[in-house]
């Protein structure tokens, strides 16, 4: 793969991993979540309504965990993409009023040397997130709070080293930056100017330590010798090597993934943490040192034309027992090896050879979607089988929404395992 689609990969934010991923971390140990409470004077139903107006605010994206989160067993700065979550609980006080807790969950991707360690963890806000929305409640309800502020569960506002008269982070939308606050830009645009004069040694060395460390992150992340791409959005991701495999969810052009294992059809792909998948081997690019399309059998759009050849076309009711196609029109295309006595063909130009059909005759079911409902390819030879597909499936494909995995993910295989690789484990 070309470096420059590695860099444009390794800055994309990946907002469709990220919202799956933040559920999944929340079962993990490790850090907690901080939480502030605050009292005031206003009614529980006016509170909520406040709270409703401030949602845009309640999570985003930080410029840097500098500020907004305790450090864990690795240094702040070797973490990227943060995000902030925050919610907030709203009680009526015994003694009148209003008590609103707010607990704030910080999420970042933790750039490790080792790749195999790498991955989003959850870090403790320091409670400068919880006192912000507290202070902007404060000012959507007129400013009147009963000013007594503690922490159920992290430090209080008074000993967080963020009192609540600064300045807060302006209201803004999920996963968007907020601006910098004024002490977070008057400290990049410090480390911006080169080192005065008077810094001492041992500063000068630390930061050029830094310096060095961000460059090898940099480094790994624009060279990765183990990371496949996804080639066309809605690509999917499955829990095994098998086209009846079960979709974890679809993934978006330039989606990157480590690399685990690959077989002549499918690639094992790390997700986060624990969670693995599969992931059809056309559909992604590989690292430069794997062979490509062409050495896996699916040069084009006729790979297996020297191989198989058309023998009959017919409309005809639906030759199997599947819901979709039960009891309707389609067009039977019936197919014969070119050789009978050549050995079991790859299933990588079967397949291919049998997406070059069904773009072949798409046009036609499109002209006649009043009385066709869908295609249905037939193997006839002792390895044959057959290959159905909708219409609505077909359509969707041709309009770029199903990358080629996802459409035999829609397909009905008769019998499954004539279309499941040898080499794979487990069936369809």
């Amino acid at each position: 793969m070309k470096a420059a689609c590695y860099r444009a990969c390794a800055a994309s934010a990946r907002g469709l991993l990220w919202v799956w991923l933040i559920g999944q971390l929340a079962g993990l140990g490790g850090a907690q979540s901080s939480a502030v409470e605050r009292k005031f004077a206003q009614s529980k139903p006016k509170v909520e309504k406040a709270l409703k107006a401030l949602e845009p605010a309640m999570s985003g994206r930080l410029p840097v965990l500098d500020g907004f989160a305790l450090a864990d067993e690795h240094p702040l700065s070797s973490y990227r993409r943060a995000y902030y979550q925050s919610s907030a609980q709203v009680e009526t006080a015994a003694s009148g009023g209003t008590v609103v807790r707010v607990s704030t969950k910080v999420t970042a991707w933790y750039a490790d040397s080792s790749s195999g360690k790498s991955g989003y963890k959850v870090l403790t806000s320091n409670g400068r997130l919880e006192n912000d929305l507290l202070d902007q409640l404060a000012e959507q309800l007129g400013g009147t709070d009963s000013g007594a502020a503690a922490a159920s569960t992290g430090k209080p506002a008074a000993q967080s080293g963020f009192p609540s008269t600064e300045k807060r982070l302006p209201a803004t939308g999920p996963f968007s930056a907020p601006p910098l606050s004024p002490s977070l830009a008057a400290r990049e645009s410090a480390l911006a100017k080169p080192a005065p004069a008077v810094m001492e040694e041992g500063q000068i060395e630390a930061l050029r330590a830094e310096a060095a460390s961000l460059e090898d992150v940099l480094k790994n992340q624009a060279h990765p010798d183990n990371i496949v791409a996804v080639k066309k959005s809605g690509t999917a991701i499955v829990d095994g090597p098998s086209l009846k495999a079960k979709t974890l969810f679809l993934a978006s052009i330039h989606d990157e993934f480590e690399m685990l294992d690959f077989t002549p059809d499918w690639v094992h792909v790390k997700i986060s943490g624990l969670s693995r998948g599969w992931v059809w081997r056309n559909s992604v690019e590989l690292p430069g040192s794997l062979p490509q399309g062409e050495a896996e059998g699916g040069p084009g759009p006729v790979a297996g034309a020297d191989m198989f050849h058309v023998s009959r076309e017919e409309v005809a009711p639906f030759p199997g027992d599947w819901g979709p196609l039960r009891g309707k029109k389609v067009k039977i295309i019936s197919i014969e090896k070119a050789d009978e006595d050549a050995k079991d063909v790859d299933l990588a130009i079967k397949l291919n050879f049998a997406k070059y059909l069904l773009q072949k005759n798409y046009d036609e079911l499109s002209r006649k979607s009043s009385e066709l409902s869908g295609a249905v390819l037939i193997f006839d030879s002792a390895d044959g089988g057959m290959i159905a597909a909708t219409l609505p499936a077909l359509e969707q494909w041709k309009a770029g929404k199903l990358s080629d995995a996802a459409l035999w993910h829609q397909c009905f295989f008769d019998p499954p395992e004539a279309f499941t690789a040898p080499s794979a484990a487990g069936g369809p």
